[in-house]
């Protein structure tokens, strides 16, 4: 199961700006953009790890959802321990 992190938590975090990563994934259709991005997702602790690649996190808009495939443009903000 993943490591669900409270709301408070990631206002916390979003606080602290150095450690806050913006990441872009471009590829071509059907390359793993959408798995790439649940799977950073999970390993944040932000959705489960079981759901990974198939919750289609970042394809929110309908059209994507139905067609399984990434069309619109997603940003995400990862915290970044080091």
């Amino acid at each position: 199961m993943g490591r669900y992190r409270q709301i408070e938590e990631i206002v916390r975090l979003m606080a602290q700006t150095e450690r806050i990563r913006n990441t872009s994934i471009i590829a071509h259709v059907d390359h793993g953009k959408t798995t790439l991005s649940d799977s950073l997702l999970a390993a944040a602790g932000i959705i489960s790890e079981q759901v990974a690649g198939q919750k289609l996190f970042l394809d929110s808009w309908e059209l994507e959802q139905k067609r399984q495939m990434t069309v619109f443009a997603s940003n995400i903000s990862l915290v970044h321990t080091f």
